[in-house]
Protein backbone atom coordinates (compact mmCIF):
# COMPACT_ATOMS: atom_id res chain seq x y z
CA UNK A 1 0.00 0.00 0.00
CA UNK A 2 1.42 3.17 -0.82
CA UNK A 3 1.97 6.26 1.70
CA UNK A 4 -1.21 8.06 1.77
CA UNK A 5 -3.35 5.05 1.12
CA UNK A 6 -6.03 4.35 3.73
CA UNK A 7 -7.89 1.82 2.71
CA UNK A 8 -10.74 0.35 5.15
CA UNK A 9 -12.26 -2.06 3.83
CA UNK A 10 -16.21 -2.97 2.66
CA UNK A 11 -18.39 -2.40 5.35
CA UNK A 12 -19.09 -6.17 6.51
CA UNK A 13 -16.34 -9.01 7.35
CA UNK A 14 -12.97 -7.49 8.33
CA UNK A 15 -10.27 -8.40 6.66
CA UNK A 16 -8.12 -11.11 7.40
CA UNK A 17 -5.36 -10.12 10.11
CA UNK A 18 -2.43 -10.69 7.98
CA UNK A 19 -4.06 -7.50 5.62
CA UNK A 20 -4.91 -5.40 8.73
CA UNK A 21 -1.29 -6.06 9.81
CA UNK A 22 0.38 -5.27 6.65
CA UNK A 23 -1.96 -1.74 6.72
CA UNK A 24 -0.93 -0.69 9.71
CA UNK A 25 3.14 -1.63 9.44
CA UNK A 26 3.42 0.49 6.14
CA UNK A 27 1.72 3.46 8.16
CA UNK A 28 3.49 2.52 11.59
CA UNK A 29 6.52 2.45 10.16
CA UNK A 30 7.70 5.90 9.22
CA UNK A 31 6.30 6.98 12.47
CA UNK A 32 7.63 3.44 14.64
CA UNK A 33 11.50 4.93 13.13
CA UNK A 34 10.69 8.70 14.28
CA UNK A 35 9.56 7.39 17.72
CA UNK A 36 12.77 5.21 18.46
CA UNK A 37 14.94 8.17 17.34
CA UNK A 38 13.27 10.43 19.67
CA UNK A 39 13.24 8.03 22.33
CA UNK A 40 16.82 7.80 21.92
CA UNK A 41 17.90 10.87 21.43
CA UNK A 42 15.49 12.35 25.03
CA UNK A 43 17.57 9.75 26.67
CA UNK A 44 20.60 11.45 25.91
CA UNK A 45 18.92 14.19 28.21
CA UNK A 46 19.43 12.46 32.38
CA UNK A 47 23.27 11.29 31.17
CA UNK A 48 23.53 15.08 30.23
CA UNK A 49 21.86 16.21 33.44
CA UNK A 50 23.63 13.76 35.52
CA UNK A 51 27.07 15.33 34.16
CA UNK A 52 25.96 18.29 35.56
CA UNK A 53 25.44 17.07 39.56
CA UNK A 54 22.98 14.93 41.19
CA UNK A 55 21.00 18.30 41.77
CA UNK A 56 21.29 19.06 38.41
CA UNK A 57 19.48 15.04 37.50
CA UNK A 58 16.53 16.22 40.42
CA UNK A 59 15.88 19.04 38.53
CA UNK A 60 15.84 18.36 35.30
CA UNK A 61 13.40 14.82 37.03
CA UNK A 62 11.01 16.94 38.20
CA UNK A 63 10.67 18.93 34.76
CA UNK A 64 10.24 15.50 33.07
CA UNK A 65 6.61 15.23 33.78
CA UNK A 66 5.65 18.50 32.21
CA UNK A 67 8.23 18.36 29.27
CA UNK A 68 5.97 14.57 28.98
CA UNK A 69 2.79 16.14 28.91
CA UNK A 70 3.92 19.19 26.53
CA UNK A 71 5.24 16.09 24.03
CA UNK A 72 2.03 13.61 24.94
CA UNK A 73 -0.79 16.46 24.38
CA UNK A 74 0.33 18.02 21.36
CA UNK A 75 1.81 14.80 19.24
CA UNK A 76 -0.66 12.00 20.93
CA UNK A 77 -3.44 13.32 22.55
CA UNK A 78 -4.78 16.88 21.04
CA UNK A 79 -2.58 15.57 18.00
CA UNK A 80 -4.92 12.40 17.92
CA UNK A 81 -8.08 14.40 17.90
CA UNK A 82 -6.24 16.14 14.55
CA UNK A 83 -5.82 13.62 13.15
CA UNK A 84 -9.29 11.46 14.17
CA UNK A 85 -11.10 14.59 12.92
CA UNK A 86 -9.58 14.58 9.53
CA UNK A 87 -9.57 10.54 9.40
CA UNK A 88 -12.96 10.62 9.97
CA UNK A 89 -13.42 13.86 7.14
CA UNK A 90 -11.85 11.98 4.42
CA UNK A 91 -13.21 8.66 5.04
CA UNK A 92 -16.74 10.04 4.75
CA UNK A 93 -15.69 11.88 1.71
CA UNK A 94 -16.06 15.54 3.14
CA UNK A 95 -12.48 16.96 1.78
CA UNK A 96 -13.58 20.52 2.28
CA UNK A 97 -14.03 19.94 5.71
CA UNK A 98 -10.55 18.58 6.19
CA UNK A 99 -9.53 21.69 4.67
CA UNK A 100 -10.80 23.62 7.08
CA UNK A 101 -9.87 21.72 9.97
CA UNK A 102 -6.25 23.11 9.65
CA UNK A 103 -6.94 26.66 11.22
CA UNK A 104 -8.63 25.40 13.55
CA UNK A 105 -5.85 22.67 14.82
CA UNK A 106 -3.70 25.45 14.47
CA UNK A 107 -5.63 27.89 16.85
CA UNK A 108 -6.03 25.33 19.51
CA UNK A 109 -2.12 24.45 19.11
CA UNK A 110 -1.07 28.92 19.80
CA UNK A 111 -3.63 28.61 23.32
CA UNK A 112 -2.21 25.56 24.50
CA UNK A 113 1.06 26.63 23.27
CA UNK A 114 1.17 29.46 25.23
CA UNK A 115 -0.62 28.43 28.45
CA UNK A 116 2.22 26.35 28.72
CA UNK A 117 4.77 28.72 27.95
CA UNK A 118 3.05 31.55 30.77
CA UNK A 119 2.48 29.10 33.37
CA UNK A 120 6.02 26.90 33.05
CA UNK A 121 8.10 29.91 31.64
CA UNK A 122 6.74 32.46 34.19
CA UNK A 123 6.79 30.71 37.35
CA UNK A 124 9.29 27.49 37.37
CA UNK A 125 10.23 27.94 40.51
CA UNK A 126 6.95 28.15 42.05
CA UNK A 127 5.41 25.19 39.68
CA UNK A 128 8.51 23.12 40.52
CA UNK A 129 9.35 23.61 44.14
CA UNK A 130 5.83 22.27 44.91
CA UNK A 131 7.54 19.29 43.88
CA UNK A 132 10.64 18.60 44.45
CA UNK A 133 12.12 21.00 46.79
CA UNK A 134 13.85 23.54 46.46
CA UNK A 135 16.90 22.27 45.68
CA UNK A 136 15.21 20.82 42.83
CA UNK A 137 13.90 23.54 41.55
CA UNK A 138 16.52 25.99 41.34
CA UNK A 139 18.56 24.04 39.64
CA UNK A 140 15.86 23.53 36.87
CA UNK A 141 14.74 26.91 37.05
CA UNK A 142 16.63 28.27 33.84
CA UNK A 143 16.29 25.13 31.95
CA UNK A 144 12.07 25.42 32.75
CA UNK A 145 11.95 28.40 31.36
CA UNK A 146 13.81 28.39 28.11
CA UNK A 147 12.36 24.76 27.29
CA UNK A 148 8.55 26.29 27.58
CA UNK A 149 9.02 30.13 27.16
CA UNK A 150 10.71 29.43 24.04
CA UNK A 151 9.67 25.76 22.95
CA UNK A 152 6.11 25.07 24.16
CA UNK A 153 4.25 27.15 21.23
CA UNK A 154 6.73 25.77 18.26
CA UNK A 155 6.59 22.37 19.57
CA UNK A 156 2.66 22.35 19.90
CA UNK A 157 2.60 23.92 16.20
CA UNK A 158 5.01 21.32 14.73
CA UNK A 159 3.85 18.23 16.27
CA UNK A 160 -0.04 19.48 15.27
CA UNK A 161 1.04 20.33 11.47
CA UNK A 162 2.68 16.47 11.71
CA UNK A 163 -0.75 15.18 12.84
CA UNK A 164 -2.88 16.90 9.87
CA UNK A 165 -0.12 14.89 7.57
CA UNK A 166 -1.11 11.69 9.41
CA UNK A 167 -4.42 12.55 9.33
CA UNK A 168 -4.47 12.50 5.76
CA UNK A 169 -2.24 9.32 5.61
CA UNK A 170 1.39 11.10 5.23
CA UNK A 171 2.80 9.37 7.99
CA UNK A 172 6.42 9.48 5.78
CA UNK A 173 6.50 12.56 5.47
CA UNK A 174 5.48 14.00 8.96
CA UNK A 175 8.49 11.21 9.98
CA UNK A 176 11.26 12.84 7.77
CA UNK A 177 10.65 16.28 8.73
CA UNK A 178 10.67 15.07 12.63
CA UNK A 179 13.31 12.32 12.17
CA UNK A 180 15.47 15.53 10.91
CA UNK A 181 14.83 17.56 13.89
CA UNK A 182 15.21 15.32 16.64
CA UNK A 183 18.38 13.74 15.07
CA UNK A 184 20.39 17.42 15.68
CA UNK A 185 19.30 17.83 18.87
CA UNK A 186 21.38 15.92 21.16
CA UNK A 187 24.52 17.54 19.83
CA UNK A 188 23.06 20.61 20.11
CA UNK A 189 22.15 20.45 23.25
CA UNK A 190 25.58 18.73 24.30
CA UNK A 191 27.15 21.73 22.84
CA UNK A 192 25.03 24.21 24.59
CA UNK A 193 25.00 22.58 27.81
CA UNK A 194 29.14 21.82 27.87
CA UNK A 195 31.22 23.35 25.57
CA UNK A 196 29.75 26.41 25.66
CA UNK A 197 28.79 26.23 29.57
CA UNK A 198 25.50 26.94 30.07
CA UNK A 199 24.45 24.24 32.06
CA UNK A 200 21.24 22.40 32.22
CA UNK A 201 19.67 25.34 30.47
CA UNK A 202 21.28 24.52 27.22
CA UNK A 203 18.65 21.76 26.78
CA UNK A 204 15.88 24.16 26.96
CA UNK A 205 17.60 25.85 24.57
CA UNK A 206 18.44 23.44 21.69
CA UNK A 207 14.82 21.64 22.28
CA UNK A 208 13.53 25.20 21.25
CA UNK A 209 15.55 25.74 18.67
CA UNK A 210 15.12 22.19 16.78
CA UNK A 211 11.37 22.43 17.62
CA UNK A 212 11.03 25.98 16.00
CA UNK A 213 13.20 24.70 12.80
CA UNK A 214 10.22 21.16 12.75
CA UNK A 215 7.66 24.16 12.78
CA UNK A 216 9.07 26.12 9.93
CA UNK A 217 9.23 22.93 8.06
CA UNK A 218 6.13 21.35 8.74
CA UNK A 219 4.06 24.72 7.77
CA UNK A 220 6.07 24.40 5.08
CA UNK A 221 4.63 20.94 3.55
CA UNK A 222 1.19 21.00 4.56
CA UNK A 223 0.77 24.23 2.71
CA UNK A 224 2.46 22.70 -0.06
CA UNK A 225 -0.83 19.74 0.07
CA UNK A 226 1.59 17.15 1.49
CA UNK A 227 -1.66 16.02 3.70
CA UNK A 228 -3.72 15.14 0.09
CA UNK A 229 -5.35 18.41 0.42
CA UNK A 230 -4.25 21.88 0.46
CA UNK A 231 -5.82 23.80 3.99
CA UNK A 232 -8.38 26.20 3.48
CA UNK A 233 -7.14 29.24 6.05
CA UNK A 234 -9.26 31.50 4.59
CA UNK A 235 -12.58 30.12 6.25
CA UNK A 236 -14.28 31.53 9.24
CA UNK A 237 -13.71 29.83 12.42
CA UNK A 238 -16.60 27.52 13.23
CA UNK A 239 -17.44 25.64 16.69
CA UNK A 240 -18.90 22.08 15.00
CA UNK A 241 -15.03 22.11 13.60
CA UNK A 242 -13.79 22.99 16.90
CA UNK A 243 -15.72 20.32 18.24
CA UNK A 244 -14.62 17.85 15.59
CA UNK A 245 -11.01 17.96 16.89
CA UNK A 246 -11.85 18.81 21.05
CA UNK A 247 -14.78 16.39 21.05
CA UNK A 248 -11.64 13.56 21.34
CA UNK A 249 -8.96 15.59 21.43
CA UNK A 250 -9.66 17.18 25.01
CA UNK A 251 -10.55 14.14 26.79
CA UNK A 252 -7.49 12.60 25.68
CA UNK A 253 -5.63 16.22 27.24
CA UNK A 254 -7.20 15.19 30.24
CA UNK A 255 -5.60 11.56 30.31
CA UNK A 256 -2.35 12.46 29.20
CA UNK A 257 -2.75 15.21 32.36
CA UNK A 258 -3.62 12.33 34.82
CA UNK A 259 -0.75 10.08 33.51
CA UNK A 260 1.82 13.02 34.19
CA UNK A 261 -0.01 13.86 37.28
CA UNK A 262 0.54 10.31 38.67
CA UNK A 263 4.11 10.93 37.89
CA UNK A 264 4.38 14.24 39.67
CA UNK A 265 2.36 12.89 42.92
CA UNK A 266 4.44 9.98 42.89
CA UNK A 267 8.16 12.35 42.82
CA UNK A 268 6.34 14.37 45.21
CA UNK A 269 5.99 11.52 47.77
CA UNK A 270 9.46 10.14 47.05
CA UNK A 271 11.29 14.05 47.94
CA UNK A 272 10.91 12.87 51.25
CA UNK A 273 13.82 10.65 50.72
CA UNK A 274 16.23 13.37 49.14
CA UNK A 275 17.41 14.44 45.55
CA UNK A 276 19.00 11.00 45.06
CA UNK A 277 15.55 9.15 45.18
CA UNK A 278 13.79 11.91 42.75
CA UNK A 279 16.53 11.24 40.41
CA UNK A 280 16.77 7.89 40.31
CA UNK A 281 12.83 7.58 40.10
CA UNK A 282 13.41 10.20 37.34
CA UNK A 283 14.93 7.62 35.61
CA UNK A 284 12.50 5.15 35.86
CA UNK A 285 9.89 7.36 34.68
CA UNK A 286 11.88 7.72 31.71
CA UNK A 287 12.57 4.44 30.82
CA UNK A 288 8.02 4.35 31.50
CA UNK A 289 7.52 6.65 29.41
CA UNK A 290 9.82 5.86 26.61
CA UNK A 291 6.63 3.18 25.94
CA UNK A 292 4.62 6.10 24.82
CA UNK A 293 6.79 7.18 21.88
CA UNK A 294 7.53 3.73 20.87
CA UNK A 295 3.46 2.67 20.92
CA UNK A 296 2.43 5.93 19.77
CA UNK A 297 4.51 5.20 16.39
CA UNK A 298 1.49 1.80 16.05
CA UNK A 299 -0.68 3.98 17.55
CA UNK A 300 -0.93 6.68 15.47
CA UNK A 301 -1.35 4.10 12.39
CA UNK A 302 -4.15 3.17 14.73
CA UNK A 303 -5.85 6.07 14.87
CA UNK A 304 -6.04 7.02 11.14
CA UNK A 305 -7.02 3.59 9.94
CA UNK A 306 -9.67 3.30 12.67
CA UNK A 307 -10.78 6.54 11.79
CA UNK A 308 -11.04 5.97 8.78
CA UNK A 309 -12.93 2.69 9.40
CA UNK A 310 -15.46 4.14 11.69
CA UNK A 311 -16.35 7.23 9.35
CA UNK A 312 -17.10 4.38 7.01
CA UNK A 313 -19.32 2.94 9.18
CA UNK A 314 -16.64 -0.84 9.43
CA UNK A 315 -16.98 -1.29 13.15
CA UNK A 316 -15.80 -4.62 12.62
CA UNK A 317 -12.63 -3.33 10.66
CA UNK A 318 -12.25 -0.66 13.09
CA UNK A 319 -12.44 -3.51 15.92
CA UNK A 320 -9.78 -5.83 14.36
CA UNK A 321 -7.41 -3.36 13.13
CA UNK A 322 -7.40 -2.16 16.72
CA UNK A 323 -6.25 -5.68 17.92
CA UNK A 324 -3.39 -6.07 15.25
CA UNK A 325 -1.82 -3.22 16.08
CA UNK A 326 -2.01 -4.01 19.97
CA UNK A 327 -0.15 -7.28 18.50
CA UNK A 328 2.55 -5.40 16.96
CA UNK A 329 2.82 -2.93 19.62
CA UNK A 330 3.69 -5.82 22.11
CA UNK A 331 6.37 -6.79 19.49
CA UNK A 332 7.86 -3.71 19.89
CA UNK A 333 7.91 -2.68 23.73
CA UNK A 334 8.29 -6.58 24.72
CA UNK A 335 12.37 -6.21 23.94
CA UNK A 336 12.43 -2.71 25.93
CA UNK A 337 10.73 -4.58 28.96
CA UNK A 338 12.63 -7.87 29.27
CA UNK A 339 16.26 -6.17 29.05
CA UNK A 340 15.22 -3.46 32.02
CA UNK A 341 13.65 -6.04 33.96
CA UNK A 342 16.77 -8.56 33.63
CA UNK A 343 19.68 -5.86 33.52
CA UNK A 344 18.07 -3.07 36.07
CA UNK A 345 21.82 -2.41 37.42
CA UNK A 346 23.20 -2.17 33.92
CA UNK A 347 20.41 0.36 33.17
CA UNK A 348 20.77 2.74 36.28
CA UNK A 349 24.51 2.86 35.56
CA UNK A 350 23.93 4.18 32.31
CA UNK A 351 22.24 7.20 33.22
CA UNK A 352 24.15 8.14 36.31
CA UNK A 353 27.65 7.27 38.43
CA UNK A 354 25.92 8.14 41.83
CA UNK A 355 26.12 4.97 43.86
CA UNK A 356 22.97 6.35 45.83
CA UNK A 357 21.01 7.15 42.69
CA UNK A 358 22.09 3.79 40.43
CA UNK A 359 20.75 1.69 43.72
CA UNK A 360 17.57 2.81 44.20
CA UNK A 361 16.80 3.12 40.19
CA UNK A 362 17.95 -0.52 40.32
CA UNK A 363 15.43 -1.52 43.01
CA UNK A 364 12.30 0.89 40.94
CA UNK A 365 13.88 -0.79 37.29
CA UNK A 366 13.59 -4.60 38.65
CA UNK A 367 9.92 -3.65 39.68
CA UNK A 368 9.01 -1.27 36.85
CA UNK A 369 10.13 -2.99 34.01
CA UNK A 370 8.38 -6.22 34.25
CA UNK A 371 4.78 -3.97 33.48
CA UNK A 372 6.50 -1.99 30.79
CA UNK A 373 4.81 -4.47 27.53
CA UNK A 374 1.80 -4.27 28.91
CA UNK A 375 1.54 -0.63 29.14
CA UNK A 376 2.66 -0.15 25.73
CA UNK A 377 -0.44 -2.41 24.50
CA UNK A 378 -2.32 -0.22 26.22
CA UNK A 379 -1.39 3.11 24.99
CA UNK A 380 -1.28 1.49 21.55
CA UNK A 381 -5.44 0.81 22.06
CA UNK A 382 -5.89 4.23 23.95
CA UNK A 383 -4.71 5.41 20.22
CA UNK A 384 -7.28 3.62 18.28
CA UNK A 385 -9.99 4.58 20.65
CA UNK A 386 -9.18 8.27 19.60
CA UNK A 387 -9.97 6.83 15.90
CA UNK A 388 -12.96 5.52 17.47
CA UNK A 389 -14.24 8.45 19.54
CA UNK A 390 -14.65 5.65 22.04
CA UNK A 391 -12.73 6.93 25.12
CA UNK A 392 -14.88 5.86 27.91
CA UNK A 393 -12.75 2.80 28.86
CA UNK A 394 -9.18 4.42 28.53
CA UNK A 395 -10.53 7.23 30.70
CA UNK A 396 -11.33 4.71 33.71
CA UNK A 397 -7.63 2.79 33.10
CA UNK A 398 -6.17 6.49 33.49
CA UNK A 399 -8.37 6.87 36.89
CA UNK A 400 -7.32 3.36 37.51
CA UNK A 401 -3.88 3.66 37.28
CA UNK A 402 -3.52 7.00 39.41
CA UNK A 403 -5.46 5.66 41.65
CA UNK A 404 -3.35 2.41 42.23
CA UNK A 405 0.47 4.14 41.73
CA UNK A 406 -0.58 7.14 44.42
CA UNK A 407 -3.12 5.49 46.89
CA UNK A 408 -1.48 2.27 46.67
CA UNK A 409 2.11 3.49 47.01
CA UNK A 410 0.35 5.46 50.44
CA UNK A 411 -0.83 1.68 51.36
CA UNK A 412 2.65 -0.51 50.34
CA UNK A 413 4.78 2.16 51.16
CA UNK A 414 3.91 4.21 54.44
CA UNK A 415 0.71 1.93 56.16
CA UNK A 416 2.53 -1.61 55.54
CA UNK A 417 5.67 -0.38 55.79
CA UNK A 418 7.74 -1.13 52.78
CA UNK A 419 8.89 1.97 51.87
CA UNK A 420 10.19 2.98 48.16
CA UNK A 421 10.01 -1.01 47.21
CA UNK A 422 6.34 -0.86 48.01
CA UNK A 423 5.70 2.23 46.33
CA UNK A 424 7.43 0.95 43.12
CA UNK A 425 5.34 -1.84 42.94
CA UNK A 426 2.37 0.14 43.32
CA UNK A 427 3.43 2.41 40.14
CA UNK A 428 3.79 -1.33 38.47
CA UNK A 429 0.10 -2.46 39.59
CA UNK A 430 -1.45 1.28 37.80
CA UNK A 431 0.30 0.71 34.65
CA UNK A 432 -0.49 -2.78 34.58
CA UNK A 433 -4.02 -2.22 35.08
CA UNK A 434 -4.27 0.60 32.21
CA UNK A 435 -2.79 -1.72 29.71
CA UNK A 436 -5.71 -4.41 31.34
CA UNK A 437 -8.81 -1.67 31.58
CA UNK A 438 -8.16 -0.14 28.31
CA UNK A 439 -7.73 -3.39 26.31
CA UNK A 440 -11.22 -5.03 27.92
CA UNK A 441 -12.61 -1.69 26.36
CA UNK A 442 -12.02 -2.68 22.87
CA UNK A 443 -14.66 -5.04 22.16
CA UNK A 444 -18.05 -5.33 20.05
CA UNK A 445 -20.43 -4.02 22.96
CA UNK A 446 -18.59 -1.03 23.18
CA UNK A 447 -17.05 -0.26 20.05
CA UNK A 448 -20.09 -0.06 17.83
CA UNK A 449 -22.13 2.84 16.18
CA UNK A 450 -24.75 4.89 18.95
CA UNK A 451 -27.99 4.08 18.35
Amino acid sequence: MADGTLAAGAVGAAPPLGTLLRRVLTLAAPTTLVAAVQSLCQLVEPVLAARQGTAALAGWAVVLPFALLLQQMSTGAMGGGVVSAIARALGAKRQEEASALVLHAIVIALLFGLGFAVLLAGFPRQMLGLIGGAEAAEAAAAYCAWLFGAGAIPAWLANTLASVLRGGGRHALASRVLLVAWLCYPPLAWALMEPAGLGLAGAGIGFALVMTAASIGMAAVVLAGGAGFRPTLRVPLQRALFGRILSVGLVACAMATIANLTTILVTARIASYGPAAVAAYGVSARLEFLMVPLAFGVGSALTALVGRAVGGGDWATARRTAWAGALMALGVTLGVGVLVGLFPAATARAFSSDPQVVAIATTALSIIGWALPGFGVGMALYFAAMGAGRMGGPVAAALSRIALAVGGGWVLGDLLGFGLPGQFLAVALGITAYGAITAASVRPGVWQARP
